[in-house]
């Protein structure tokens, strides 16, 4: 298969290896990611979360402890170090990690303690929890106590975005993961009116101003397809919003198995398109060194690559 330029993902390739929501090793994601034509695929594998209240039910049941995601995050390192370099010659592998945001005191500091250890290419700034409550599942009766103590879904969006900006402003990730992740909870619970109201519209605006300013990449998630949703993240208007502004995106799959790499590559570009952006902005490796590149999606060319 022809591997055109767009094609990229900058955030995916989880694998059961070093995930316990994920499936398959990270060779076999590798494998998959070759045979779906991809030009480059980064991947970002979840950082340690140091405090154990943030374990997962699955990962209590196996009598996991944060020392076990630290020492599972220590061989994912290793491993995907030696992978990078031994696929180099069919696919630019990108060494990243996706973060959490918690804990609130002190996840900025354990992010650049992990990326200057293991020096990682690069990270996906992505807001998995608001007030220590998980939005996309773990706990749904703590996220429902959360949005009934902050006052609602509406306020529970405007918070979520603050704290994407936040984020962005601390960490300065390279890519911003699933942007409106919050619009898959609003669906789940019956109203998804609710995350695009003009209170959470200027709170977007915000966010979006601070990821052009820490120059990010805001990443079209083909996940959302996967749960449900009729879009990928983010929705059609945060990408005109983002046009207009001048913000760069990407393209993840978000892939959590083998089976995953590479689903809604097509949808994406063409979400994309419609909604007025034309071209992708991605990472590249060049004489050992990671550097910006970008593709048009219209005709799939290399507009610049170091």
């Amino acid at each position: 298969m022809h591997k055109a330029e767009w094609r990229i993902s900058l955030h995916g390739g989880h694998s059961g290896e070093f995930c316990e929501h994920a499936e398959g090793s990270l060779r076999e994601i590798l494998e998959a990611a070759c045979e779906a034509g991809y030009h480059v695929f980064g991947v970002a594998e979840h950082m340690p979360r140091v405090d154990p209240k943030f374990l997962y039910p699955q990962e209590i049941e196996w009598g996991w402890t944060p020392q076990t995601l630290e020492q599972t995050f220590e061989r994912y390192a290793q491993t995907v170090r030696q992978l990078a370099e031994e696929f180099a010659d069919r696919l630019t592998v990108l060494r990243g990690f996706e973060i959490e945001v918690v804990p609130q005191d002190r996840y900025v500091a354990l992010v650049q303690h992990y990326r200057q250890q293991y020096q990682f290419d690069y990270i996906v700034g992505s807001v998995h929890y608001l007030h220590d409550a998980s939005i996309d599942g773990y706990s749904e009766q703590s996220f429902l106590e959360m949005m009934e103590q902050v006052g609602g879904m509406e306020e529970v969006a405007v918070q979520y975005y603050h704290k994407v900006a936040e984020m962005a402003q601390a960490v300065r990730p390279e890519v911003i993961g699933h942007l409106d992740l919050v619009r898959l909870k609003a669906t789940r619970l019956g109203f998804p009116e609710q995350v695009s109201t003009p209170r959470v519209r200027r709170a977007v605006e915000t966010a979006l101003e601070a990821v052009r300013a820490v120059d990010a990449r805001v990443e079209v998630n083909t996940s959302g397809l996967r749960k449900g949703l009729d879009q990928p993240y983010p929705a059609d208007w945060i990408v005109q919003m983002g046009a207009r502004m001048g913000v760069k995106f990407c393209i993840g799959d978000d892939s959590h198995r083998p089976a995953q790499v590479g689903f809604g590559l097509d949808a994406a570009r063409e979400h994309l398109l419609r909604n007025g952006v034309a071209e992708v902005h991605y990472l590249a490796r060049e004489n050992g060194q990671i550097v910006p590149a970008s593709a048009r999606l219209d005709t799939g060319e290399a507009t610049h690559r170091p």
